[in-house]
């Protein structure tokens, strides 16, 4: 069905059509649209689940643990402080393999207090263990909400997934949608460690370093064995519902002397400058990162590279700009754009690529 929706709203669509049981939520600015939805689709009957409004985002995630560990499928969605408070509780669903689903309005950390884009949430949440997308656009939200599910739920990934989405550039906009009869795109939930009453067993228990770091590894397991699933996930999508995506979203990219890399809705920006930048004769092509986690394989060769942060790892630099170079080993030119909702637009952008010196580092709008 083509409708029109808000990025929050397609999030929340989705949810609906991938028919979670347990659905805790606490409100914060820019997702909180996304739980009310939900709220409505539940008190309509539109969606059989248990609405459980908690106490806090901290709170939030607990339950999602508590009720995956019974075999049933939760989602949640929070942004920010939120995501943060969440912390313990994020460590805590992946090292206890729990397919959960959540999104995540990517806002600003404060002070200053700011409700606008970055990525410096959801990033500084890393080395949960969670795996990560990054959408740019309504259609895609709803498209990766939906596959989320499938993912987390394989047998050989049961990892919790965050899809993030930029605060109000994409959770407020409204766009067209297309949705879906899902069918059996996504099968029921089958948790094989789900807690079952004839055969009880223990549950976050003490592990001593004999044992411990073998958790450790099966969590990494997982990450790796995920980009097939991923992949494959992708593949059924696109003939199911015709609609494609990968690991990353490459535009005008083989033939580029010059790529920009960004993740978000930086990255449908950046197609508008590399358009622009051809229109000059420079050959430009970009990149958009969708999934951080598991990192995706690249290879830049021969192609000069610059990359744009919506984040900032303090005292080291931007976060994708490293890990990008610690996995390519190229020299690039590590752009600091769009924190806290700066405006980025595709002439900024197109500057970027003009004045790029490899090995350097540029904030936007600081003179230093």
């Amino acid at each position: 069905m083509l409708t029109i929706a808000t990025g929050n709203k397609a999030v929340a669509t989705a949810v609906k059509d991938a028919k979670p049981r347990v659905i805790p939520a606490y409100p914060i600015t820019p997702q909180t649209e996304v739980v009310e939805e939900i709220a409505n689709f539940v008190s309509s009957g539109e969606l059989d689940a248990r609405y459980i409004p908690v106490e806090s985002e901290h709170s939030a995630m607990a339950a999602c643990i508590g009720a995956a560990a019974t075999g049933v499928r939760t989602f949640t969605a929070t942004s920010s402080h939120g995501l943060v408070y969440m912390c313990e509780m994020l460590h805590m669903a992946a090292g206890s393999r729990m397919p959960i689903v959540m999104a995540n309005a990517n806002r600003a950390i404060g002070p200053g207090w700011n409700v606008w884009a970055e990525h410096t949430d959801s990033l500084s949440m890393r080395d949960t263990g969670w795996l990560q997308v990054y959408v740019s656009s309504v259609q895609e939200a709803y498209d990766a909400t939906l596959m989320a599910f499938k993912i987390a739920e394989d047998d050989s990934v049961l990892l919790p997934v965050m899809i993030n989405l930029d605060a109000f550039i994409l959770t407020h906009i409204t766009q067209s949608l297309e949705t879906v009869e899902v069918g059996d795109f996504i099968p029921p939930t089958n948790t094989p460690h789900a807690i079952d009453m004839n055969k009880p067993g223990g549950y976050g228990t003490l592990t001593p370093p004999t044992e411990h770091f073998k958790f450790r590894w099966d969590i990494e397991r997982a990450q790796r064995d995920s980009v097939a699933v991923i992949e494959e996930t992708q593949k059924d999508f696109a003939e199911r519902f015709g609609r494609e995506y990968g690991m990353v979203e490459k535009y005008r990219y083989d033939d580029a002397d010059v790529v920009v890399v960004a993740m978000g809705t930086l990255g449908k920006e950046m197609e508008v400058a590399v358009d622009k930048l051809r229109e000059e004769g420079i050959k430009a092509g970009s990149l958009r990162i969708r999934w951080f986690r598991p990192f995706p394989n690249l290879d830049f060769e021969g192609k000069d590279v610059v990359v744009i942060d919506r984040d900032y790892s303090f005292g080291f630099g931007g976060i994708v700009a490293n890990e990008i170079s610690a996995k390519t080993g190229c020299r690039l030119f590590s752009v600091i754009a769009g924190l806290g909702g700066q405006e980025v637009t595709y002439d900024d952008i197109a500057d970027f690529v003009k004045q790029r010196k490899a090995g350097g580092e540029f904030w936007f709008g600081v003179n230093k």
